[in-house]
């Protein structure tokens, strides 16, 4: 209203014939008065967004996928600034998902939007707090899975009447599910599954309600009856939760409370056991260090192996100083549980000596064969941290991911434990010396080896987008081969236990020519680790600056070495000799080839997107078609292609 009559009052300043005529307007004064005076107050409000969007991003961290659209010069409702949607000339809603935003959210900002309906910034890198969303009071949708929220959700929900959808997924909040969303009356969808949320499920009676899912999270007790008619699979992951859809029916109260007594009883003997078992075995081993020494069966001794057992019974020692000692925590519920002391005493073979620490395989007592890899750099983070990320990495599922089965705390050092793989490790086949039971590599099961490793590097990335670089660790030792020889990756996702010092001493990732430059790794330097081990692959020469601590050695990197060698003689020197089944399938070695040089541009402009470098190899065929009817025969070229 001030501005309409403030521009009235112009008009009539600036306009002769409202001077003369006073109050009697001519109809044609007016209309163009009235235009203008709308026009005014119109194109008012796109500017008071803009500067209010503005403001929002300067709360924000890593902006890149805003910068070149979001422009003060601009209207963002006419000109598409990225991730903006508007309604009637008005900011509508805010879509930002997958962009790598971090920093902070300016609720107080986003206020000014009076036409603002939903955000969602869904796929980001948010580490805080849960923004105030509550003071958002109009907003219909609130989408924020997959970042890295963390706390307890305050119950201040009351407000927002006119919320239908909230996705808090896959984040890390923990605390209770605030009641005051069991009483928003337009609710209809809610996602809290993959969290660490407690207590019990509030009362949701909404006859509107369609879908609630809260799966994999800490809950205990009877599931609402409101619920009851709900997918199991909304509830599963909870171990305390109770009664329809879930076939584990609640017991009554007089029941429950026997079984409390009776639990409580249990558990004081057991401690009272446990306390006395503790103090003879202390005793006993004080006698003889040997009683459980290594199995005879053990293939090979070593020092490094001799001090992990060591180590191992010296963690048993403490469990007088703490309840979980002793305790492997399982991350997967599909397979039977053991023991840490399963472990000591099953027959041993080493396996070798890594970066990070010796690893050894284990028979246990039913047949099966594990590996337990022992780390000693994975003091970034506390117990909790270290725990949940663990939870995090367990969870994923993938045929060319090699899944965690189990994981050992302690301060000083960590064991984690998987499935032991018969074909061993890629390095190891396509390195060590050939004997008659070994079969080599040929080229379709390189090119095979290859597509798996890349789809389950685009898995990691997918899955874990909140990871400053997903895997880091890409090397072909790294890699192991199932009994179909499909390959598994290992030792993933590790960048946020390992200490950063260790982090950039022994992980390839730190051998990048950005780190080397700049100091730093981004997902483009799992790029970079991808195409060289492809080059691995393809000339059978292994990476010699992988193997030196620190930046590296003074040797060319794979690719470097690729780009010396004139393109003309490629086919006769790049190429692994001991590769068979090339036939025909020079062209698409060569294609090959040529991907993963683009993966190793030093230049990250240039160097290749990691889903766009799958997609091309996944085009790369066993056998070129047009070579078949090419006159140039097998038989002409100097390497057996």
């Amino acid at each position: 209203m001030l501005l309409r009559a403030h521009s009235s009052h112009a008009c009539a300043r600036s306009n002769p014939f409202m001077t003369m005529a006073g109050n009697n307007l001519p109809a044609l004064v007016i209309f163009f008065c009235v235009i203008f005076t709308a026009q005014t107050a119109s194109s008012a409000s796109p500017a008071l967004e803009s500067d209010i969007l503005l403001k929002f991003k300067s709360s924000l961290i890593n902006t890149t996928a805003l910068d070149s659209s979001w422009n003060a010069k601009t209207n963002p409702c006419t000109t598409n600034w990225n991730g903006v949607r508007c309604i009637d000339g008005n900011v509508h809603g805010l879509q930002l998902e997958g962009l790598g935003l971090t920093g902070t959210i300016d609720v107080d900002t986003l206020a000014g939007l009076k036409s603002l309906r939903y955000i969602s910034l869904i796929n980001n890198n948010f580490h805080s707090a849960i923004p105030n969303i509550w003071k958002l009071g109009a907003l219909k949708a609130v989408y924020l899975s997959r970042n890295q929220f963390y706390g307890e959700i305050p119950d201040e929900f009351a407000n927002m009447a006119s919320l239908k959808f909230l996705h808090l997924s896959r984040n890390e909040f923990t605390g209770k599910i605030p009641s005051s969303l069991a009483r928003l009356p337009r609710l209809l969808e809610l996602k809290l599954d993959e969290n660490q949320f407690e207590g019990n499920i509030p009362d949701f009676q909404q006859k509107d309600l369609r879908k609630i899912t809260v799966a994999n999270n800490q809950l205990v007790g009877p599931i609402p009856a409101g619920l009851s008619k709900a997918s199991p699979a909304d509830f599963e992951g909870n171990k305390g939760l109770c009664g329809a859809p879930l076939k584990e029916a609640c017991p009554s109260a007089n029941k429950m409370s026997t079984t409390l007594l009776i639990f409580i009883i249990v558990i004081a003997i057991a401690a009272t056991l446990l306390v006395l078992f503790v103090v003879i075995i202390v005793i006993g081993r004080r006698r003889t260090t040997e009683r459980l020494g290594r199995p005879s069966s053990i293939k090979v001794v070593a020092s490094e192996d001799d001090q992990m057992e060591t180590r191992s019974q010296d963690q048993s020692t403490s469990s007088k100083k703490s309840d979980n000692a002793n305790k492997l925590t399982f991350l997967r519920d599909d397979r039977e549980r053991f023991e840490l002391q399963d472990l000591l005493r099953a027959s041993a073979e080493v396996l070798g000596s890594g970066s990070f620490g010796s690893s050894y395989k284990a028979v246990l007592a039913s047949g099966e064969a594990m590996v337990v890899k022992r780390f000693r750099h994975m003091n970034k983070g506390g117990r909790e941290d270290f725990q949940e990320h663990m939870r995090r990495l367990g969870r994923l599922r993938h045929p060319n991911v090699l899944p965690l089965v189990a994981y050992y705390y302690r301060k000083e050092e960590k064991l984690l434990v998987s499935q032991f793989m018969e074909n061993g490790s890629l390095a190891s086949l396509l390195h060590s010396n050939k004997t008659q039971n070994q079969q080599g590599l040929d080229w379709p099961t390189r090119l095979k080896i290859i597509k798996g490793v890349s789809s389950g590097m685009a898995y990691l990335h997918k899955e874990l987008p909140s990871l400053s670089i997903p895997h880091a660790h890409l090397k072909s030792s790294n890699v192991v081969l199932n009994e179909s020889r499909e390959p598994l990756l290992t030792d993933y996702g590790l960048v946020p236990v390992i200490n950063n010092e260790s982090a950039a001493q022994l992980m390839v990732a730190y051998k990048s020519p950005e780190y080397a430059a700049e100091g730093r790794v981004t997902k483009s330097s799992d790029v970079w680790c991808l195409g060289t081990l492809i080059l691995e692959m393809l000339t059978g020469k292994l990476p010699v600056n992988y193997l030196m601590q620190g930046k590296g050695s003074d040797d060319p990197d794979l690719a470097s070495w690729v780009n010396s060698i004139p393109k003309e003689e490629w086919t006769k020197v790049v190429f692994d000799i001991e590769m068979e089944g090339t036939k025909n399938g020079k062209g698409e070695m060569m294609k090959l080839l040529k991907i993963a040089l683009s993966c190793c541009e030093e230049d990250l402009e240039k160097r290749l997107d990691l889903f766009d470098a799958v997609e091309k190899i996944e085009e790369v065929k066993e056998r070129d078609d047009d070579e078949l009817n090419s006159k140039t025969t097998s038989d002409e070229v100097s390497v057996p292609l």
